[in-house]
Order: C-alpha cells, then sequence, then structure tokens
C-alpha cells in the first residue's frame, strides 16, 4: 500500500510544516465563523462546520486510494469521546463565544489550546517539557489572561471570553485522545468524527429551536468546515504522526495569528492596547514552542507493529523485493538499536527523560 511522500524527508521538518499548514487552514475560517454565525444558534454553526468536514471526508474516501491502517472496532469509544468533546462542545463554545468576543479577541485566545495540549500531553503520554516549553506555556497563559482582564468590566464579554477558553481546552482534550488513532487512515477518522459530532449538534439545535441559517450563511459554514475542520484535522493528524501531540499543538497556535490578522485587517480591532500586548506574548510563546530542538542518545526495544513509514528515517532497515520507496503501510518489526539524533515524541520516541 503506498502513499506519495509529503513535502520533505525529515520527520520533524515535515510534522513542522504539516502543523503549520493545519494552522493556516483553521486561522482563516476563525473571522468567517464569526461573521457567518451571526444570528444563529452555537449548535446549528457547530453542525454546519462538522458536516463540511464529513462530507469532504467522505468524499475523498470514495475517490481516493488509502495507504494507511484502517479504524478498528476497538477504536470506537475514542472516536465517540473526540466526537462529543471535539466536535460538538468546542466548536459550539468557540460559536457562541465568538458573538461575545469579536473575531480579533477570539482568535487570540485559541492560542490558549496549545497551552493546554502541552500540559495534557505531558499528563497522558509523558511527553518531555523543557525549559524553553515551560516558559513558551507561561507565556501564552499570560497573554490569556491579559485578554480576560480587559474584558473584566463587561460580564457578558467575559463570559465569551471563557467560552473561547472553554473551547480550546475541549479542543485540547480532543488532540490528546486522538494522538493513537494518528496512525490511522486519517480520512476515516475525520469521517467518523465529524459526521457524529454534526448528528448530535443537529439533534440537539432542532430541540432547542435554533433558527436555520440563510442559504449563504450556510454554504459559508459549510466551506469553513471542510477547510478549517476537514482538511486541517486531516493534516493536524498527519503532524502528529511524526512530532507527537504537544509539538503539533505548539506549531498550530499559528492559527490564531492568522485568524486575528484577517480580522484586524477586515476592522475588528479588538481591546486596542490590550490586545497588542496579548498578541506579542502568544508570539513570543509560539517562537519558543517552533524553535525548540530535542536531541539526546537514546535506545529502541524490538517491537512489531504496522503504521504508515518511510525507509530513509532512521528507524525502518527492513528491506522489500522489489525496493520501495515512499509512505507506506504494513506489519514489520523493529530490533533493538541506540543511537543519538534530533527527535519528537513520535511513535517510536515515547521513551522515559525521567
Amino acid at each position: 500500500m503506498c502513499q506519495t511522500a509529503l513535502v520533505t524527508r525529515t520527520p520533524l521538518a515535515t510534522g513542522v510544516l504539516l502543523a503549520a499548514l493545519a494552522a493556516l487552514a483553521f486561522g482563516v475560517t476563525t473571522p468567517i465563523v464569526a461573521w457567518a454565525g451571526q444570528g444563529l444558534g452555537p449548535l446549528s454553526t457547530a453542525a454546519l462546520l462538522y458536516l463540511g468536514a464529513a462530507l469532504t471526508a467522505g468524499l475523498v474516501l470514495a475517490v481516493a486510494p488509502r495507504a494507511a491502517p484502517r479504524l478498528r472496532r476497538g477504536d470506537a469509544p475514542r472516536l465517540i469521546a473526540i466526537a462529543i468533546v471535539g466536535a460538538a462542545v468546542a466548536p459550539a463554545l468557540l460559536a457562541w463565544g465568538l458573538q461575545r468576543t469579536g473575531a480579533t479577541t477570539g482568535a487570540l485566545l485559541l492560542n490558549l489550546e496549545a497551552v493546554a495540549t502541552v500540559i495534557l500531553a505531558r499528563i497522558f503520554y509523558r511527553e518531555p517539557i523543557g525549559g524553553r516549553v515551560v516558559v513558551a506555556v507561561a507565556c501564552m497563559a499570560t497573554g490569556g489572561a491579559v485578554l480576560a482582564a480587559g474584558a473584566a468590566f463587561s460580564e457578558v464579554h467575559l463570559l465569551g471570553v471563557f467560552a473561547v477558553g472553554g473551547a480550546t481546552v475541549a479542543w485540547a482534550l480532543d488532540n490528546t485522545w486522538t494522538r493513537p488513532l494518528a496512525e490511522r487512515d486519517p480520512f476515516q477518522v475525520i469521517l467518523g468524527k465529524a459526521a457524529l459530532g454534526a448528528a448530535l449538534t443537529t439533534a440537539v439545535a432542532v430541540w432547542r429551536g435554533e433558527p436555520a441559517p440563510t442559504a449563504g450563511h450556510a454554504a459559508a459554514l459549510l466551506a469553513c468546515g471542510a477547510s478549517g475542520y476537514g482538511a486541517s484535522l486531516y493534516l493536524y493528524l498527519l503532524a502528529q504522526r511524526r512530532v507527537g501531540a504537544a509539538r503539533t499543538g505548539s506549531v498550530f497556535a499559528l492559527a490564531p495569528f492568522i485568524g486575528a490578522a484577517i480580522a484586524w485587517t477586515l476592522g475588528d480591532r479588538g481591546d486596542g492596547a490590550l490586545a497588542l500586548l496579548a498578541l506579542g506574548l502568544f508570539a513570543l510563546g509560539a517562537y519558543l514552542h517552533l524553535t525548540e530542538h530535542h536531541a539526546h542518545r537514546h535506545a529502541h526495544a524490538a517491537v512489531e507493529h504496522d503504521h504508515v513509514h518511510r525507509h530513509d528515517d532512521d528507524h525502518h532497515a527492513h528491506r522489500h523485493e522489489p525496493a520501495f520507496h515512499g509512505e507506506h503501510a504494513h506489519g514489520h518489526r523493529h530490533e533493538p538499536t541506540e543511537h543519538d539524533h534530533a527527535h519528537a515524541p513520535d511513535l517510536h520516541h515515547e521513551h522515559d527523560h525521567g
């Protein structure tokens, strides 16, 4: 089973670039969601976003050959959990919050997703966090506090800040729980998550009697779902394969800057000086994450597993007859080895760091 290799032969560089592209695909949608969601209920907005993602994934699965291992029956509980948290709760909170914070402030607050993802990846998977990452997380958390302080004198606005903050925590849980699914067919993961999330939010929206969208707003939200919640998640899953949950979440922190820049250009100036201060803190945090370097001598135990891989990454030395180049998936065995190189906490680098 083969798949064309993406962009570069270096897993670290590939993962960072894929996460940055995921951030771009998601970031451009935030101000559009803020506009298209005007007058709509948050659940209706969330349903349309993930319906767009589900339709896109379904179309790709129908026409394109797949290379990665398929979803398994045992993945169902995890898929249901990420659908509830990431495709229902998070987008509904974001849609509700954006109507009360404005697109610029709401976009900047999404940086808190990186903070929560780093912390949860450490708790769940023991991914390493060095001093550089600690400073980066502190900068981003302070930036969020600055934006919350700017809203402290307006109860409704402050509730919007808390809603967007809640969305980032929900998506951080989603990111963390999704990591074991990163080795599966990404379009199957997207279709399952998005379809379940859209069905759930649609049912609750109908029960609550939320207003129906106009054709133009519905089309805009479906397009945002295809790009920011479909294509973006595909790229995000590919990045997680290579660099783990924490680093992917860190690079994904570029998304809020893209959304805030677009919203600022369109006239949403946020909270003035406080928004600029928060922007500086978030930018510093993102820079520290992006420039992190992790290398040391480490050992790999013998293991046998099935996942997407290539043979020029210093970890897959088994042979094919005839020789095979590029990405592909099949069951294979690794012999014990020990070496020293720059790496991220991917499937092959889950070793302990004391």
